[in-house]
C-alpha cells in the first residue's frame, strides 16, 4: 500500500526496459507513492522494449538518451526540467551492458574493445549522468541518486565477467562523486547492491539459474525481489534517508553476510552420500 512517499517528488528514471525490470518497478513504485517522472533510455533499447507503455501507465514523458553521450544527456537534463516543470529530487541509474557477457567470451580471453563499452555503459554513465546533472543544475539540494550494483564488485563470480569491474567501478564512482555533490548541493549518492534478479539484462549471464538458486538457498530471507528493490529505492529517493550517501547497500536477503547456509550444507551432505553409494 503507497504512502505517498514522495508526494512532490520529480525524477527521472534510467533503464526502464520491460515490465521485468527493476528500474521498470521503481517507475511503478514511485508514481504510486506519489512522484511524477521522466522514463529514458537509449534509442535502441527504446525500440526493443515497452517503455511507452509504462509512460502511459505512469503518466510519464519519455526522452531518448544515450547514457554515454554528452549531448543526449545535457538534452535529457533541459527537456526533463521542462516536463516536470522544475529541477529534480531523485535520479534512479539503472545502465549496465557487456558485449564480452553477451557473445560469451572468457573473461580470461576479454575482447578489450568490448570491455571499453562494458565500462563506458555500465560505470562511465553513471559519472557522465552525475557530471551533467551537475552541470545543468538539474537537481535540487538534497536530491537522491541511486545506482544499481551486485555483489560481484567486492567478491568473484566468475559467470559476471567485466561486469563485475564495471560495477566495482561504478561504485567508487559514486562514492567520490558523493563527496563532491554532497559539498555542492546537499545531494546524496549511493548504490544498491541486488539479489540476483530475473531480468532481461541478469538472465544474459552465464550460469544465471545456478546464482539464483544458490542465493535464495544462502539468504535467510530468500532473494530480494525487483518489486522489493524498487520499494528499498523509493525509500532512498524519499526524505528519510537524507542523511545517507556514498554507501554500498546491500538488499539481498542477508546473502553478504552469510558464510554457509544449512540448507547448501544439506545439499552438499546429500551429494556426499549420494556418490558414496554409487
Amino acid at each position: 500500500m503507497a504512502n505517498q512517499l514522495l508526494k512532490g517528488k520529480k525524477g527521472i528514471i534510467f533503464g526502464a526496459l520491460d515490465e521485468r525490470s527493476i528500474a521498470w518497478k521503481a517507475a511503478e513504485i514511485a508514481v504510486a507513492e506519489g512522484a511524477e517522472i521522466v522514463l529514458t533510455n537509449a534509442p535502441i533499447a527504446l525500440r526493443m522494449g515497452k517503455i511507452n507503455e509504462l509512460a502511459k501507465q505512469c503518466n510519464a514523458v519519455v526522452i531518448p538518451a544515450d547514457a554515454t553521450s554528452m549531448p543526449d544527456l545535457e538534452n535529457l537534463m533541459e527537456k526533463s526540467m521542462e516536463a516536470l516543470g522544475g529541477k529534480m529530487d531523485f535520479m534512479l541509474h539503472s545502465i549496465g551492458m557487456s558485449p564480452n557477457v553477451r557473445k560469451n567470451i572468457p573473461y580470461t580471453d576479454t575482447n578489450y574493445e568490448n570491455f571499453h563499452k562494458t565500462l563506458d555503459i555500465s560505470a562511465l554513465s553513471l559519472h557522465r549522468v552525475l557530471q551533467t546533472a551537475m552541470k545543468t543544475d538539474a537537481l535540487n539540494e538534497w536530491a537522491s541518486v541511486v545506482a544499481l550494483s551486485y555483489i560481484a564488485a567486492q567478491r568473484t563470480f566468475p559467470g559476471y565477467n567485466d561486469m563485475a569491474d564495471a560495477k566495482a567501478l561504478m561504485e567508487s564512482i559514486a562514492r567520490s562523486f558523493g563527496y563532491q555533490y554532497g559539498f555542492a548541493k546537499k545531494v546524496r549518492i549511493n548504490t544498491v547492491s541486488q539479489s540476483p534478479t530475473v531480468t532481461t539484462a541478469g538472465s544474459g549471464v552465464a550460469g544465471f539459474d545456478v546464482f539464483l538458486h544458490y542465493a535464495e538457498k544462502m539468504s535467510p530471507l530468500g532473494n530480494a525481489s525487483a518489486e522489493d528493490c524498487a520499494k528499498f529505492c523509493a525509500m532512498l529517493f524519499s526524505d528519510y534517508t537524507r542523511m545517507v550517501t556514498m554507501q554500498n547497500l546491500f538488499h539481498d536477503g542477508g546473502f553478504s553476510n552469510t558464510g554457509v547456509s544449512h540448507l547448501i550444507v544439506e545439499d552438499i551432505q546429500k551429494q556426499v552420500t549420494e556418490a558414496a553409494q554409487q
